[in-house]
Order: C-alpha cells, then structure tokens, then sequence
C-alpha cells in the first residue's frame, strides 16, 4: 500500500502540499498552530489519514527543529530550564494519546468551546496578554512549575487532540511564566519538538512516513519556520498576538467542520 502511494505521487500533488507547508511553518513559527494548515494540505492533496498524519510529523518536526534551533542561536532558549519541560510533556502526551483512544471522537471538540473564547479573551486583553521585550527569564521555582505543569497538561492535549498546541503553550508562558513573547515563542517550540519528533518515531516504525513528498515539504515548511522565526525576534508581540488570534479562529472552524 504505501508503495502504492509513493508511485501515485504526481507534480500536482507536490504543488498543493508545498506551498501550504511554507505557509503553515511561517505561522507556526509566529504563533504556533502550524498544523491547522499542514495537515489538511496533505489531507486536500489525497494521502490516507494515517500517512498524511505522519508525513506531516516529518515536515513540521524538520520546520520545527529550524525555527528551534534559531531561537536557540539568538540565546532565548534556557536549554537547563527546558528539560524539565520536556520531560513532563513527553509523559502528558504519551497519557493524551492513551486516553484519545479511550475517549468518545467529540469530547475535546465540545471543551474547545469553552477554551477557544478563553484563550481569544487572555490574548485580546493588554492587561492579561502583554508583552515586555526587556523581562528576562527567571529561573526561580514558580517559573519551573508553570512551565512544568503547562508542558504536562498541554503536552496531554497534544496527545490527545493536537492544533493549537504550540499557541496554548505561548499564553501559557506568557502569562504564567511571566516570560517576553519571544522567550515563551522559543520554550514553547522545544516542548512542541519533542512531541514532534516522539510521534515520528513512532510512524516511521510502522512505515507510514511518505519520504518523498515529506522531505520536500519539510524543505519548504524549514524555509517558513526559519523566516517566521525572524519576524518573532524582530517584531515580538507585534506580529505574534495577530497570528495568536488567527490561529484560534481557524481552530474554532475546525471544530465546527468548516474545513
């Protein structure tokens, strides 16, 4: 079968996914949420779910791992204060997905009805959702627990259900951890990362992952992250509440069923 679909793979194909993959990497890299975008590319371009879904953990965890590691050359990233982090988000999504497979399809829909309009008021709201380019991360024990507790409940959304994971995260940094936008932008894509990278190992142990069109699509979703990446560090909340806002839009349509 995944023969099958390697040969069927034709230029119409490559010219749907890839541009939406640079798209999805730009935003991701701004404001998370990436995968509102990249996976129903695949999806619109005719792969069966599960080789769309881990094609998609290719291309977004090679664009993720760009943008991480440009946050991490420009120092936002405080790798002695991410491990912890990830740790818990590795262990809140391996219970996500546990549960996702217990659960009833619609549960995590109906309770985005309640977080989604939630999350729009923290980020619209100055006095809640701010941001101060000057705040330096303080390596103190509340700043590691919200972090810590954020990556293990949200890593366990992850798990569970996925979009938005990355934005959640940011709000979570930011208005908990008391962390610039930039800074939580970059915590928050280590967490998303190994998640990342966890899931597709998991795919390709099970030979789901499409290399053709998944490399070249992580080419393009690189380009997007690493230029998104850029604009973060240069325009901070700026450009990062707008996409934020973008992001939680198009994940209440995908609840609705709208695309």
């Amino acid at each position: 079968m995944l023969l099958y679909y390697i040969m069927e793979l034709t230029l119409t194909t490559y010219l749907i996914v890839c541009p939406l993959l640079f798209l999805a990497g730009f935003i991701d890299a701004i404001g998370g949420g990436g995968g509102l975008i990249s996976l129903p590319a695949y999806l619109l371009a005719g792969l069966p779910v599960h080789q769309a879904i881990a094609t998609n953990k290719l291309s977004s965890a090679c664009g993720t791992t760009l943008a991480t590691f440009r946050f991490i050359k420009n120092g936002l990233v405080n790798l002695k204060f991410a491990i912890p982090s990830v740790i818990t988000a590795i262990l809140g999504s391996s219970i996500g997905a546990k549960l996702s497979l217990l659960a009833p399809e619609g549960i995590m829909e109906k309770l985005l009805f309640i977080i989604l309009p939630i999350a729009a008021f923290i980020v619209l709201n100055r006095k809640i959702f701010k941001d101060n380019p000057n705040a330096t991360l303080q390596l103190d024990i509340k700043t590691y627990l919200v972090s810590i507790f954020a990556a293990f409940i949200i890593g366990m959304y992850d798990g569970f259900y996925g979009p938005g994971t990355g934005t959640f995260l940011i709000i979570a940094f930011t208005v908990f951890g008391k962390m610039n936008v930039s800074t939580a932008n970059a915590q928050a894509k280590v967490i998303n990362l190994t998640t990342n990278i966890t899931s597709l190992t998991i795919f390709l142990l099970n030979g789901q992952v499409l290399f053709s069109l998944g490399i070249t699509a992580a080419i393009c979703n690189m380009i997007g992250g690493y230029l998104g990446a850029g604009l973060v560090m240069q325009k901070g909340s700026r450009i990062v509440k707008p996409t934020i806002l973008l992001v939680l839009f198009l994940l209440f349509l995908k609840i609705l069923g709208i695309f």
